[in-house]
């Protein structure tokens, strides 16, 4: 008679071959060992075909197909990007032509108008927010208040205006500047603003019914663009829920205007998996068709990983004027 502690007998299992059972690792998949001296794409190759490693790749691959094809490669993301001294690297690849647009959210433009006015930016908020001295720069919020109000006047969206004053204005780091960069090379730059959340909206200056009129005409810049992503790709980095949702009803309106928006790679990029960019961002806008891939880790380390690898997959097709 069984007790209720007895183990159970185990002596009847039945075995299955090791040589037939399907697996999920082999060893033709492992990585390999770095031989110092060698090139980025001997690095590339010795990744193992696991996980974020066949991620990134696949990353590379999707930009590199979609230069080549002369589809879009639309990047979006948050001022993060900017605050850990990746703007050259962007440039980089404007230059190249291989980024194709370039969208943000409201805080890009502070960050990127402060580098090329002093050459410096992000303030020490704990020590300056309990004397209510947080984002009380003078120079940052006449600069942008102007180019606010010269974007209504012209009729121009806001990335488009704030590109262009620093050019027009000579900013003394204007070459370090994204913004700047986009207008020099007529590249599309979209501005996302949500009231409230930046600094230059708590200046007197400040033109909220400009700055709503700037922002909105860039949505429909941006959603035009959406309009053509087909076997393109959309990044999103560093942006947990302004750019995802923008993104996503900029794809409904592209859609819903009788655009076949289909089979292209979305990527989210940051330091960990939010909720809005992996629903917005990966899931949805692929759901019938196309590829959507996570990107987990620090931007100052991930962003000039991809551009190597895919200034490496490219070869000799990109030069400095985007041209084979």
């Amino acid at each position: 008679m069984s007790k209720p502690y007895d183990p159970i007998d185990n002596s009847g299992i039945q075995t299955s071959s090791l040589s037939d059972r399907e697996s999920k690792v082999s060893r033709q998949d492992f990585g390999k060992p770095w031989q110092p001296g060698g090139s980025f794409s001997q690095f590339l190759n010795c990744l193992p075909k696991f996980l974020a490693a066949t991620d990134i790749l696949a990353v590379i691959d999707a930009v590199v197909r979609a230069v080549q094809n002369k589809k879009p490669v639309m990047w979006a993301m948050g001022a993060h990007v900017i605050k850990v001294g990746l703007n050259p690297v962007l440039i980089d690849l404007m230059e190249r032509g291989i980024i194709s647009s370039l969208s943000t959210n409201g805080a890009a433009i502070i960050h990127d108008s402060e580098i090329a006015l002093a050459g410096k930016t992000s303030e020490f908020v704990d020590q300056s927010l309990g004397s209510g001295g947080f984002g009380m720069a003078g120079e940052t919020a006449c600069f942008l208040s102007k180019a606010i109000k010269d974007a209504d006047k012209k009729d121009m969206g806001l990335g488009q205006a704030v590109g262009q004053a620093i050019l027009e204005e000579g900013l003394p780091h204007a070459e370090d500047s994204i913004f700047a960069a986009g207008a020099r090379l007529d590249i599309p730059m979209t501005v996302h603003v949500a009231m409230g959340t930046d600094i230059i909206h708590m200046h007197p200056d400040f033109d909220p019914r400009a700055a709503g009129a700037a922002t909105h005409r860039d949505f429909l810049i941006f959603a035009k663009l959406v309009s053509g992503l087909s076997r393109g790709v959309f990044l999103n980095v560093g942006s947990a829920v302004i750019l995802p949702e923008v993104f996503l009803k900029a794809l409904s309106l592209a859609r819903n205007l009788g655009n076949d928006v289909r089979a292209f790679t979305t990527v989210n990029m940051d330091f960990m998996r939010h909720y809005r960019p992996t629903v917005n961002v990966v899931n949805r806008p692929t759901a019938e068709g196309g590829q959507g891939i996570h990107l987990t880790g620090h931007h100052e380390i991930m962003v000039p990983l991809l551009a190597a690898g895919i200034l490496e997959g490219l070869g000799n097709f990109s030069s400095k004027d985007g041209k084979e």
